[in-house]
Parts: structure tokens; C-alpha cells; sequence
């Protein structure tokens, strides 16, 4: 009877919000997070690491012990344990506290800490920020809805930059850098993104018109997807708001809008 009594209690502080105890818990273990990351951000820095080297290391472990006793009582008083063992917060919270374990045997890996910045996403919950949690439901279902056209949108990009990269081998050529259909497609990629490295540039005239078609073609794929995500949130927020019908002309069936008087394809003129 104790025993349960003492995880009822537990389970009100850690994973209640509605008392006053369990508020101060999580604002409490909020700022832990956000201290043990900036921690790690710090220790990073070379300079710091050498003047406080045994600081951060008293520190990192301080905090991995805090958090590894919370993900104990977690656990402990949740009801259904491997229900929030399984859950988005259960396995953040246990990959929390496994780089510093596995910092044992790859001392490297301890810097992959900073996830547990991922912990903040609780402060919607516990201050009640119902708006942006709905906001990011909506966004959420958004994208899952957009998730099947923007595969085929990627695959069709993809086949567009093996195309590119295969044509630029051909006119490039190993002598200028283009080595192989894989590093052109490397190109392909990062002129279609705009983002230009610049490490790899063709040097003929051909190669280059076919460059500047690229970065062109490249402004315009980048809006598509923006475009399909931005009509399923348009959707979401208002689900039963549907599309306007497409109009079309009588004569030749070119699409036209509503307020043209005559078919921009034929002439044809359209009946108001």
C-alpha cells in the first residue's frame, strides 16, 4: 500500500503539471537542460576545455546522475511503463543520458549530449501553451498529408540531377574535374539548390550554358514544395473550405480564369 502510495506521488510530481510541486519539477528540470547543453556547447570550445577541464567533467556527470535518477522515478511510478519507455519523451529522455555511459569507451561521442535539448519541447506542456501545440499539430498533419507529392517530387528531381550530372561528365569531362557520373551528380545537386561550393566549376562554353539552365530550373523546384506544404496547411486550418473548381474554355478547353472575357488560347469568348 506504501509502495503505491509513494509512486502516486512520484508520478504527481514528474509527470503531472497541474500541481504546484510538479510545476516546480519541471521549471527546475527545464533549466538543468538547458544548463548541462550549454555545458557541453562550452566544453567543446578548446580553450575553455583546457582551463576547466575537470569542471566540466564534474559537471557532465553531475547532470547525467540527475537525469539518470529522473528517468528511474519515470519509469518507476508510470503505471504503464514500457508505454513511456516506447514514447517520443521516454526515448528522448533515455538518449539523453546515454552519450555520457558511452563516453566510457568513445570519449568523442559525449558532445552528441546536446539532445537533450530536445527536452524543452516540454514547456508547451507544462506552461500550457495549448496555441502552439495545436500549431504544430496542424503543421504536423501538413506535412504527413504533402508526404507522397513531395516523393515523387524528389524522385523526380533526383532522375532530373542524374540526367544533369550524366550530361556534364560527357561535356566536362575527367580533365576538368568531373571525374565520374557520381561527382557530377554531386555537382548537379548542389548548383540545382542554388547553394554553389564553387569546388567543382565547368570550364566550356557548353558546360557553362548548361550550369546557368541549372541554376535557373533551380529557383523555380525550390518554390514547389514550399507550395505543396503551404496548400495542405491552408487545408488543415480550414478543412472544410474546399478548393475552387478549375475553369475551362468551351472552344479549345484551355484553362481560364474567372475573370476573363475571352480564352487567352483561342479568343474564344467566355460566357459570364
Amino acid at each position: 500500500m506504501r509502495n503505491a502510495e509513494l509512486r502516486k506521488k512520484i508520478y504527481q510530481v514528474i509527470h503531472g503539471t497541474d500541481t504546484k510541486a510538479g510545476r516546480r519539477f519541471d521549471v527546475a528540470l527545464l533549466w538543468m537542460i538547458l544548463l548541462s547543453t550549454l555545458i557541453v556547447c562550452l566544453e567543446s570550445v578548446p580553450a575553455y576545455r583546457a582551463a576547466s577541464k575537470h569542471i566540466f567533467f564534474v559537471l557532465e556527470w553531475m547532470f547525467t546522475i540527475a537525469f539518470t535518477l529522473e528517468y528511474i522515478l519515470r519509469v518507476y511510478s508510470n503505471p504503464r511503463p514500457l508505454r513511456y519507455i516506447f514514447s517520443f519523451y521516454g526515448i528522448i529522455d533515455f538518449l539523453s543520458i546515454l552519450p555520457t555511459f558511452l563516453a566510457i569507451f568513445v570519449p568523442s561521442i559525449r558532445y552528441i549530449m546536446t539532445i537533450r535539448v530536445l527536452r524543452l519541447l516540454r514547456v508547451f506542456r507544462i506552461l500550457k501553451l495549448t496555441s502552439y501545440v495545436e500549431n504544430g499539430q496542424i503543421i504536423k498533419k501538413a506535412l504527413i498529408a504533402s508526404f507522397h507529392k513531395i516523393t515523387v517530387f524528389i524522385m523526380a528531381v533526383f532522375s532530373l540531377v542524374l540526367i544533369v550530372g550524366t550530361l556534364m561528365y560527357v561535356v566536362e569531362g575527367e580533365s576538368n574535374g568531373f571525374t565520374s557520373i557520381p561527382q557530377s551528380i554531386y555537382w548537379a545537386i548542389v548548383t540545382i539548390t542554388t547553394v554553389g561550393y564553387g569546388d567543382l566549376t565547368p570550364h566550356t562554353p557548353l558546360g557553362q550554358v548548361i550550369s546557368s539552365i541549372v541554376m535557373l530550373m533551380g529557383y523555380a523546384i525550390i518554390a514547389v514544395p514550399t507550395g505543396i506544404v503551404t496548400v495542405e496547411l491552408s487545408r488543415m486550418k480550414n478543412p472544410g473550405e474546399e478548393l475552387p473548381a478549375p475553369l475551362f474554355c468551351g472552344n479549345c478547353s484551355e484553362t481560364v480564369h474567372k475573370t476573363d472575357n475571352f480564352c487567352r488560347n483561342c479568343g474564344h469568348p467566355l460566357l459570364p
